[in-house]
């Protein structure tokens, strides 16, 4: 929780990047009422972009918001970290051990993929309402422009006005992203640790940090373009135009049309704001918790054989 708390500005600066559309060129979409094509509207010339970079983003929200905004929605994500990682370890460790019999054939990457993936998936969709929370705490501005003045407002607003749906906007890009990301994480993790104590000769627990830090870095960077997208649709709804980006947050419906309609005004590179930042976050996230849980591990292993 320490950790959390000291790199949560580095989260809200992410967030607000991911949030921020910078079209490169104007997209031909033609919407009508009866159409189901996008629904995407264009950045109108006269609004140019908030943020453009992880400094001068940090400046703005220090200059605009005080130092409290850079900690915006870290409630909330304790709690999201919190849950999300007691359902994730207490998963992963009943599924690895559930696959070493019926499925001993697989290499064991392929075991750490599938036990890491479904883990992250069960994880997400205990504490997805917690992540969302924590996205619109930190899109949100201050003063009488603020959409939730607390976490228990915020939770009886989007029930009253969007339902127990509204809690789960953009789960599916989140788990479309966690199945890969963690299943990425546990292999990188696995195989790091096991390829750098082979050649050192030794199984340290700071092996546990340096391979976990490894794992983060590779997961994030391959399904980025997801988290991005879950971050653009948990922001939807009746409270779209109130954060403190307003009218630059365009209207996003769906997983993969949301994917298209950022490509097509933003390129590639759209799918990757905030990528920089995120980085520098996950190392020492992963790093952190890949320890913590290789510790955990040890400490259920020795519960289990004293017992026995």
């Amino acid at each position: 929780m320490t950790l959390r708390f000291v790199i949560a500005p580095l989260d809200v600066i992410k967030i607000r990047l991911q949030l921020q559309p910078i079209p490169t060129f104007t997209p031909t979409i033609q919407t009508t009422a009866s159409s189901s094509s996008s629904t995407l509207k264009s950045l109108p010339p006269s609004l140019p972009p908030l943020y453009r970079g992880v400094f001068p983003t940090f400046l703005r929200i220090l200059r605009e918001e005080t130092i409290t905004g850079l900690w915006k929605g870290n409630i909330p994500a304790e709690l999201l970290y919190i849950t999300y990682g007691a359902a994730q370890f207490l998963t992963y460790r009943h599924l690895t051990t559930a696959l070493d019999s019926p499925f001993h054939t697989l290499p064991p990457s392929l075991r750490y993929f599938i036990s890491g993936g479904l883990a992250g998936a069960a994880a997400t969709t205990l504490s997805y309402p917690f992540d969302l929370l924590r996205t619109r705490f930190a899109a949100q501005a201050n003063g009488d422009r603020r959409v939730y003045t607390s976490i228990l407002h915020s939770i009886r607003q989007i029930r009253q006005s969007e339902g127990y749906a509204g809690f789960f906007r953009g789960w599916g890009a989140g788990v479309t992203q966690i199945v890969p990301y963690m299943g990425l994480v546990f292999m990188t993790h696995e195989a790091t640790k096991k390829f750098l104590s082979d050649r050192l000769g030794s199984n340290s627990k700071a092996l546990d940090a340096v391979s976990g830090g490894l794992a983060g870095i590779v997961a994030k960077t391959g399904t980025f373009p997801l988290d991005l997208i879950r971050k653009r649709l948990q922001v939807q709804g009746p409270t779209r135009t109130r954060y403190v980006l307003g009218d630059r947050l365009p209207v996003y419906t769906g997983v993969w049309r949301t994917a298209r309609d950022v490509l097509r005004v933003e390129g590639v590179r759209g799918l990757y704001r905030g990528l920089v930042v995120s980085l520098v976050k996950a190392a020492p996230l992963s790093a952190a918790t890949m320890w913590s849980f290789e510790v955990g591990m040890r400490a259920l292993k020795g519960l289990d054989e004293h017992e026995d």
